[in-house]
């Protein structure tokens, strides 16, 4: 009787150890997720990954967003970048770089739907960031670009999360002189932003 009960409590800890396992995060973005212009230490990315761990939280930060990405450019290395990283969590922040260049807003959708598919294909959830651009791009196209992300969200199972510089954008003293990239004195503000958004989805 003893060694039962010693054999319930090993299998007890053991799959209290399994409901606990570390899950990951990868941040599939352009270069406002790649840290333009400053070090890895300072990206909110990694501050994010700090926050995480403050809070004990089993997660895990993987950082693959490239500098001048386009969706297109993130569709063609999706399947790559999750075979690799095999995330649980997906957050995809593309569409800026397409926006500059005046992409088609259909096309930008068309990539984004299907790199949400690969996504649930493999039972990854994602997590869409919403993208705003400046109001000199036009207000017919701006407004045609910007809804792409509500609609996608309203239609597959990704959840939207709001812009990521929303509290940054408008203030000079936060941003490059180019008026797109946030400051390194930008970073924590925005990886606090995230967090907030992304702890109650991260806890379930």
């Amino acid at each position: 009787m003893r060694y039962l009960s010693v054999l319930i409590i090993v299998i007890f800890s053991l799959s209290t150890h399994a409901d606990i396992k570390t899950k990951s995060l990868l941040i599939f973005g352009d270069s406002i997720s790649a840290g333009y212009g400053m070090s890895k230490k300072k990206q909110w990315s990694v501050l994010l990954q700090e926050k995480i761990k403050n809070e004990n939280l089993k997660i895990k930060v993987i950082n693959l967003s490239v500098s001048g990405e386009t969706t297109s450019g993130g569709l063609s290395r999706l399947n790559q970048a999750l075979n690799s990283t095999k995330p649980d969590y997906l957050l995809l922040e593309l569409g800026g770089n397409d926006a500059l260049r005046g992409y088609p807003p259909k096309k930008i959708s068309s990539n984004l739907l299907e790199m949400i598919k690969i996504a649930d294909s493999s039972n990854i959830k994602v997590l869409l960031m919403q993208i705003r651009i400046p109001p000199n791009y036009g207000s017919r196209y701006q407004k045609a670009f910007e809804s792409i992300y509500l609609t996608i969200a309203s239609e597959t199972s990704a959840i939207l999360l709001p812009f990521m510089l929303e509290e940054v954008a408008l203030n000079k003293d936060l941003m490059l002189p180019d008026g797109i990239h946030p400051k390194a004195s930008a970073q924590p503000l925005i990886a606090d932003y995230i967090f907030t958004q992304l702890k109650p989805l991260l806890i379930h």
